[in-house]
């Protein structure tokens, strides 16, 4: 089944955005520029298999990020990556996307996602900037970031994610 090939491929990508990515971003922009890769891979799953397989993926691989990552407070990425893979994948439910509506649909989930993670830690205390600052600092650079990965595995992603996909209207009946 290509989903488990998926799985093992987004592990491997975790692994690798959080150890060899970061000595590839340059020193002016650590700390501002975060790579979400494998939230990119979720959202490719929410269009390619379905919103249930991209919820069960992002609460999967965002309370790994909690854990791994952010010990301020856990549950907060795994709840931003579960509803942006959901959301992505009801919002695209019976229909094909093309190169530029994967393209558009992730650079709204990544923003979502990133300004989801700032109002809840706003909500607590936890952020104190404004949120026009966090914009332009680091959601911006982010996105272009998720954006130009998704672009370069967009082929790759589809024919990972093709065999265990969502029915086509042939098949529904």
């Amino acid at each position: 089944m290509n989903l488990r090939w998926a799985v093992l491929f987004m592990f491997l990508l975790f692994i690798v955005e959080s150890t060899i990515v970061p000595w590839l971003i340059p020193d002016a922009l650590y700390g501002r520029l975060v790579p979400h890769f494998v939230f990119v891979f979720v959202l490719y799953s929410a269009l390619y298999t379905g919103r249930h397989t991209a919820l069960m993926l992002g609460l999967f691989f965002g309370l790994l990020q909690d854990i791994v990552f952010y010990g301020n407070m856990l549950g907060v990425h795994a709840f931003s990556m579960g509803l942006g893979g959901y959301l992505t994948g009801l919002l695209l439910e019976r229909k094909r996307s093309p190169l530029l509506m994967a393209l558009s649909i992730i650079g709204f989930a990544s923003l979502l996602y990133d300004s989801l993670v700032y109002l809840i830690y706003k909500v607590f205390r936890i952020a104190q900037e404004p949120y026009a600052y966090f914009l332009i600092d680091s959601i911006m650079p982010s996105l272009f970031l998720q954006l130009g990965f998704a672009l370069a595995v967009y082929i790759p992603a589809r024919r990972l994610f093709e065999g265990s996909g969502k029915p086509s209207a042939g098949q529904e009946e």
